[in-house]
């Protein structure tokens, strides 16, 4: 591989978006352990809420100017009503969050949809933990949690290639990657906050 080649690979926004948020994604990683989600049903509950609100926010998104044409199968993405099924599986009717992405537009829209799609295809360990440690399932409680029946790594290259094949510039890459670092942001914080959610 040559230098020209190498630089080029270096510059790609999916391959910037996972190095620069590197640390912020280890960071959910201790956030999580610590959050114990799977030691208690209640406490899968206030995770599942958790995710809810997040991807209320994300499918509102959706609807920004610019990212349906350069997401296609924004169809099959968003998984607010398989949190809410599961929801109602736990027994707990959420009351409503305000949303925070309301200002958020393109390119930063991307960087959010980047963390949710990203924690969509690093949750089958946390789905194989709802499965053995609280008995739930992808008809149970962990829809959510459940690969895209397509299979978790396909639906993720395919959103990869369409940041990749966007062309932006240095600019608005780095805007995407600031709306990723702002929606790891949100997300710890939920996760700091599970006692308070409701």
């Amino acid at each position: 591989m040559n230098a020209a080649t190498e630089q080029m690979i270096a510059n790609q926004l999916s391959q910037r978006l996972k190095h620069e948020t590197a640390t912020e994604h280890e960071r959910m990683h201790k956030l999580m352990a610590e959050a114990a989600v799977f030691s208690s049903k209640e406490r899968y509950t206030q995770f599942t809420l958790s995710q809810y609100y997040f991807q209320k926010e994300i499918e509102h998104l959706f609807e920004k100017q610019g990212v349906a044409e350069l997401i296609p199968d924004l169809g099959i993405r968003g998984r607010s009503q398989q949190a809410l099924a599961d929801l109602q599986d736990l027994g707990l009717q959420p009351k409503g969050e305000p949303l925070q992405s309301k200002n958020i537009e393109m390119p930063e829209a991307l960087g959010w949809i980047y963390v949710s799609e990203g924690s969509t295809l690093g949750a089958a360990f946390l789905f194989k933990e709802a499965q053995k440690r609280l008995g739930f399932s992808e008809t149970f409680a962990a829809r959510n949690l459940a690969a895209y029946p397509e299979g978790r790594a396909k639906v993720w290259k395919r959103f990869v290639q369409a940041l990749d094949e966007a062309g932006f510039d240095q600019s608005q890459q780095d805007r995407v990657i600031q709306g990723a670092l702002d929606a790891f942001g949100y997300f710890g914080h939920a996760l700091n906050r599970l006692d308070e959610m409701h």
